[in-house]
């Protein structure tokens, strides 16, 4: 069989399952274990398969059928133009999440000392690094797996001014921030066993359910950053598509200032921004 044949076969396999994204996933899957590229394929579509590829590409598939997101059976996923690692503990980085990130890098300042609560990857403290000239990104979570591969992202992707610390919120967390960043767990509890296969059977339930109303993290970030932020500081989360509203309310709570809220490229509200006076 050639490249192209492999493939499609495997492209047809994901399908009949009734994945609705089969033709990506066969290729991040083919891509994955091949190493081939776009250009290396359309070179060699025609030619015979590499059988030493073949237990693992069949393996993958089988994975795959059985709904566990890509991320995770490729052990990566693409945030910000960086690959983060990932696993099963810590929860896969989104392309919406990349809004969050654009807003931070819009409004921090050179030299600014960042907090990015509920880290997981480390992707949004990474990529802020990486991408501006903060002085400083602290990532903090409670979740230790989680924290483990936050590192060896961080030293993998050579972000020597980012520190990751475990904590309870802000339970550890001292001294004042110019901007806290976060994408906190923020679906209901009982919505969680509505949603997809990948994502309520494979990712970490921590870093999903934000309990009863889906808003208890974000109380905790509007009423306890103030205190974290210094004068004209600003906070920045992401927020599901129905909650925006909700969390400008606490925002305005407790007394922030410049509350806006941010639209995804779908056009659904996702960011919400405010700043202390």
């Amino acid at each position: 069989m050639t490249n192209r044949q492999i493939l499609d076969e495997l492209k047809q396999k994901l399908s009949f399952v009734g994945i609705d994204e089969a033709s990506s996933d066969a290729w991040l899957l083919f891509s994955g274990v091949t190493g081939m590229s776009r250009t290396d394929y359309l070179l060699s579509a025609n030619e015979e398969w590499e059988n030493s590829f073949s237990e693992k590409l069949c393996e993958a598939a089988k994975r795959r059928c059985r709904r566990e997101p890509v991320q995770y059976i490729l052990g990566k996923a693409y945030f910000m133009g960086f690959d983060f690692e990932v696993g099963p503990c810590v929860l896969i980085p989104r392309f919406d999440t990349e809004v969050l990130v654009g807003e931070a890098l819009a409004a921090v300042g050179e030299d600014s000392e960042v907090l990015d609560m509920c880290t997981g990857s480390g992707c949004i403290a990474i990529s802020v690094a990486l991408l501006s000239r903060v002085r400083s990104v602290t990532g903090a979570d409670i979740s230790e797996t989680a924290l483990l591969f936050a590192e060896r992202n961080r030293e993998r992707l050579g972000a020597d001014n980012v520190k990751f610390i475990k904590s309870d919120m802000f339970g550890k967390i001292s001294g004042t921030y110019d901007m806290i960043l976060s994408n906190p767990p923020y679906i209901k509890s009982a919505d969680i066993e509505g949603l997809m296969s990948e994502v309520k059977d494979c990712e970490p339930r921590l870093a999903l359910d934000g309990h009863e109303d889906g808003l208890f993290f974000y109380r905790i970030l509007a009423k306890e950053g103030f205190g974290h932020l210094k004068p004209g500081g600003h906070i920045i989360m992401e927020t599901g598509c129905e909650q925006a509203a909700q969390v400008c309310e606490l925002l305005e709570q407790y007394d922030y200032t410049d509350i806006r809220v941010v639209k995804d490229l779908a056009g659904l509200d996702r960011v919400v921004c405010g700043r202390r006076k």
